[in-house]
């Protein structure tokens, strides 16, 4: 598509936008929200003609991009056929869709959950948990995120629970390894894995192991900072779940799918979870969907006793159609080799070759079309670029590389004192040098910042 000019047009949606609706993880009046005209592939513009590459996958889920043919044919001949009908039919939208995606979950996790999204499955995963052990604590991680809804809030580590943690949701936090701001004091990979499953072995000790149903951590969190888990961390927690009789939960909303450029990044550690979460990349967001894949343990609990939970548009058929077509099409054009190849050939050099060039940047890390680039004022001593969750004049810096970007062509990802390099899984080798080339300037306004 060719963006057309329509500033009148532009200006309306803006208008009846700021007049009527409430956005998300905002202070109202302190927005301004850009009018979108139309999206195509790794690209959307504006009704003033100005086009970026998206460099945030929309919130990491368009993992085909935006508008693949296929996948809207798809849901316009499903729309035709059986637009909705109630979950507890079967269906052969539904039906196909859990079979696709049961068929690449790793090991025997056969059973799929369907919802409405990423942080309702979170919040059926623990419920699953709770009942399956008869236990009510749930420990996740402090550098983390499992979604909205006031369970997930809760799981959530990072700054967004605060409003919402009354301290009695039955959760527990504790550190999961991050080697490049240890908790550990620790100087290798080995240490940090080390260090980080002996805090976990006596948090649990603390709580007491027969009172924690489930562990959950994202498999590499995402919006948290992308921290890829040392080796031999998972299989560390899957093997003081199974001692302990914990179920072991990996949340795979965001980095299913191919992000990493695996089916699911579970299977960058040969790890199997007893439940694992999915949403987003699933069918790229275009109609929302979500569930949670069920090992045969924990189904067989639910074998003769009902399960006590449900959605009204669990499976939805528009949405299951959308997740068949998008399944067929990262197969059928190699969309998970494309990130896992090009993550490896172009963005990872790319963007370590960015961080030789810019004093700003105090690490690179990532794995598939799944990237973090930490900004920092100085590399010595690794203080962030912004502090901790910083808002107004206290995150100038991180505002100017944003503004930056976006003048040079693309839309970042900027969360607290890092940019995240996470663009759709069919990206090109042209899109991705586009991208790195942006955050080459985009960066020189960070620069400024340094000490």
């Amino acid at each position: 598509m060719t963006p057309q000019t329509d500033p009148r047009a532009g200006a309306a949606v803006k208008a009846a936008d700021r007049a009527h609706v409430f956005h998300s993880w905002s202070a109202q009046e302190l927005i301004d929200p850009l009018a979108v005209a139309g999206a195509e592939g790794s690209y959307f513009w504006d009704y003033d003609g100005n086009r970026y590459l998206d460099l945030t996958s929309g919130l990491v889920y368009t993992n085909i991009g935006y508008q693949h043919p296929k996948v809207v044919a798809a849901i316009q001949e499903q729309a035709a056929r059986l637009t909705t009908f109630a979950p507890a039919f079967a269906i052969e939208a539904r039906s196909e869709a859990a079979r696709l995606i049961a068929e690449r979950t790793p090991g025997d996790l056969d059973k799929i959950f369907f919802t409405n999204g990423g942080a309702d499955a979170v919040e059926h995963a623990v419920r699953m948990a709770r009942l399956h052990t008869g236990r009510a604590k749930v420990l996740s991680a402090y550098r983390s995120y499992h979604g909205g809804t006031q369970q997930a809030v809760n799981l959530t580590g990072d700054p967004r629970r605060w409003a919402s943690d009354t301290a009695t949701a039955g959760v527990v936090h504790f550190w999961a390894p991050f080697l490049y701001r240890s908790r550990f004091y620790a100087e290798t990979e080995e240490q940090e894995t080390a260090r980080a499953l002996e805090h976990l072995e006596t948090t649990i000790a603390f709580e007491g192991p027969a009172t924690i149903a489930a562990i959950i951590l994202e498999t590499i969190p995402g919006t948290a900072g992308i921290m890829v888990p040392p080796p031999g961390y998972l299989a560390g927690v899957r093997e003081i779940c199974d001692r302990h009789g914990i179920v072991f939960v990996l949340d795979e909303v965001m980095a299913g799918f191919g992000r990493t450029g695996e089916w699911f990044a579970a299977d960058l550690s040969g790890v199997v979870p007893d439940l694992m979460t999915f949403a987003k990349g699933v069918n790229s967001g275009y109609v929302p969907l979500g569930g949670v894949a069920i090992s045969g343990a924990v189904a067989e609990t639910f074998g003769k006793r009902p399960y006590p939970g449900g959605l009204t548009y669990s499976g939805h058929p528009l949405a299951c159609a959308a997740a068949v077509a998008t399944i067929e099409v990262m197969a059928e054009e190699g969309v998970v080799e494309n990130a896992k190849r090009l993550g490896a050939s172009l963005v990872e050099p790319g963007l370590r070759a960015l961080a030789e060039r810019h004093p700003s940047v105090g690490e690179v890390r990532g794995v598939g079309m799944f990237w973090a680039v930490e900004l920092v004022k100085n590399r010595e001593t690794r203080e962030p670029l912004v502090p901790y969750n910083a808002a107004g004049e206290a995150n100038a810096a991180m505002a100017a590389f944003g503004a930056a970007a976006r003048k040079a062509g693309v839309w970042p990802f900027v969360n607290m004192n890092r940019t995240h390099f996470v663009p759709p899984l069919n990206v090109s080798e042209s899109e991705v040098k586009e991208g790195l080339a942006a955050l080459d300037t985009a960066l020189s306004a960070a620069d400024e910042f340094t000490e």
